[in-house]
């Protein structure tokens, strides 16, 4: 195992290292830079770890043991890294749910139902409040800001998929299918395609194209 505790579960883990797949993608993100500069990887690699953490225990985030390993190989200093991986939303630095749900609440989508998607997350998962983690750890709860899909607005990002066009009902139903173990596909959960207009085409349709005077 490259993750190991002698602490309680959700605890920090005591040590931590690459595995082989996260060494793969290390090599070729450090690959783009040159040796001196280097530390610019530091957010590639710190999604590796909040992935390999993943894979490993099943909750995504990047314990402060990791945040030093990375420091170590990057050859920066810790509280560098510890200033990148606090900073940013998309890095959990505590231990979350199986499935993070990530509701997007600012004007599109408040405007197009965001409440409703967050009354349904908290419905089918017993959570109350915004950073909270379902009582049987599947889910953790978090409020984000725009996840620039404003079309397809209300948006719940899981985990690194949208899922798109929802209200309550659409999200109880994705919800209920995530705690059965399956994935629904990424994108629009209406019938219309990536973010072209609800129920086709407004414009430009070939029976409202008109020939210029004079043409057959």
């Amino acid at each position: 195992m490259s993750v190991q505790s002698d602490a309680p579960q959700g605890a920090e883990p005591t040590h931590f290292a690459f595995d082989e797949d996260s060494e793969r993608q290390i090599a070729t993100v450090l690959a783009k830079y040159p040796p001196e500069r280097k530390a610019s990887g530091v957010l590639p690699l710190l999604y590796i770890v909040q992935k390999q953490m993943g894979r490993a225990t099943g909750s995504a985030w990047i314990p402060r043991v990791a945040m030093d390993v990375v420091a170590e190989r990057l050859e920066m200093a810790p509280i560098r890294v510890y200033e990148v991986a606090t900073f940013y939303l998309m890095f959990n630095t505590a231990p979350i749910g199986r499935y993070h749900l990530q509701v997007c609440t600012t004007t599109s989508c408040w405007l197009r139902g965001s409440d409703d998607v967050t009354a349904a997350c908290k419905a089918a998962t017993g959570i109350t409040s915004f950073g909270e983690t379902s009582k049987d750890g599947l889910f953790t709860l978090t409020e984000v800001e725009c996840l620039g899909a404003c079309s397809n607005a209300p948006i719940l990002q899981v985990d690194d998929d949208y899922y798109e066009d929802l209200d309550g009902p659409r999200t109880l139903e994705l919800i209920e299918a995530l705690r059965r173990g399956e994935r629904p596909t990424p994108g629009p959960t209406i019938a219309r395609m990536a973010c072209a207009p609800a129920g086709g085409r407004k414009v430009l349709r070939e029976d409202a194209v008109q020939k210029p005077q004079g043409q057959e």
